[in-house]
């Protein structure tokens, strides 16, 4: 698998997101960007990056907007005919800083150098800067033959979107990973689970996610087992192998020591062959009583309290 050779078109993966499956994908996995993205129905890679640049405060009132342009709901507003090549891959919603700066050299003729320093004018709401940069926007909009109230209206309509109008290139950078990590949650589900389980094996919120997620998804996910399991989450056939080390109070080095020890001669066979052949150096009590409580013995030791004891 070569993950930056992958097709940026699957129809699978786009179902994915339009379900709102998203636990553990980049950017896209909190509760209220699910909502959104059900809306949404993404089918390209176009609607990730601006959803990832809207879901913000500020422009996430567009994400309506947005949809219901996609959707044929709403007849999208391109502000001028000559903005429309601008603004149709956004259904006539400014969402960008580099659309502003296009709009400006389009309508008004601007630089590429003077459109960037319209974009800092406004990003930093400077006052002086921007009434000079709107005297200059309107006149260079009149000169290209635009009226001169329409100019001042696209202008007025533009300055709270270069507020906080994110930059595309970080937004497709981000979207890029976000569709990464759709795609191997599609054809890589139980494997992707394990490692992000893996990637949180501290964080019990998260680990509780991701188990929800896996039995939405039919994967069974075995309970912590010393013959079975191992120091992370491991998938297997349709399955996930409990991370041992993901157990309160019990760490990764020192069960990677005790599975290492099982790996070379062979399953734990009971309790005193466990005690025999581990190192004390590897495990305290504190350890043991926790695997105790997690039933990581109870394949070679029914009774969880007489052990514990």
């Amino acid at each position: 698998l070569d993950i930056r050779k992958i097709s940026l078109n699957d129809p699978k993966i786009f179902d994915l997101l339009a379900s709102g499956e998203t636990t553990g994908l980049f950017q896209l996995e909190s509760s209220g960007m699910r909502e959104k993205l059900i809306q949404m129905k993404p089918n390209k890679f176009e609607d990730i990056i601006a959803m990832v640049a809207l879901y913000r405060p500020g422009p996430m009132n567009n994400i309506e907007i947005y949809n219901q342009c996609k959707h044929g709901e709403k007849k999208p507003d391109y502000l001028h005919f000559k903005l429309k090549k601008i603004l149709e891959p956004t259904y006539g919603v400014i969402i960008y800083q580099e659309q502003v700066m296009q709009i400006a050299q389009t309508l008004s003729g601007f630089t590429v150098g003077e459109a960037d320093i319209l974009r800092r004018a406004m990003g930093k709401k400077k006052r002086k800067e921007l009434e000079k940069q709107r005297e200059r926007f309107t006149s260079g909009a009149v000169k290209n033959g635009v009226l001169k109230d329409v100019a001042e209206f696209i202008f007025t309509k533009i300055t709270p979107f270069a507020e906080y109008g994110f930059n595309k290139s970080h937004a497709t950078a981000y979207a890029m990973i976000a569709y990464q990590t759709a795609y191997l949650k599609t054809y890589y589900t139980k494997e992707f689970i394990a490692a992000s389980m893996t990637n949180e094996l501290s964080n019990t919120d998260k680990l509780g996610e991701f188990f929800e997620d896996s039995k939405r998804l039919k994967i069974t996910v075995h309970r912590p087992c010393i013959n079975s399991c191992f120091a992370e989450f491991v998938p297997k056939d349709n399955s996930i192998y409990y991370a041992l080390s993901a157990i309160k109070s019990v760490g990764l080095e020192s069960i990677s020591l005790i599975v290492k020890e099982r790996e070379k001669n062979g399953k734990y066979k009971s309790i005193n062959d466990f005690i025999n052949r581990v190192n004390p150096k590897y495990i305290n009590k504190l350890q043991l009583e926790a695997l105790i409580k997690a039933g990581a013995f109870d394949s070679i030791f029914k009774n969880r309290k007489r052990l514990y004891d």
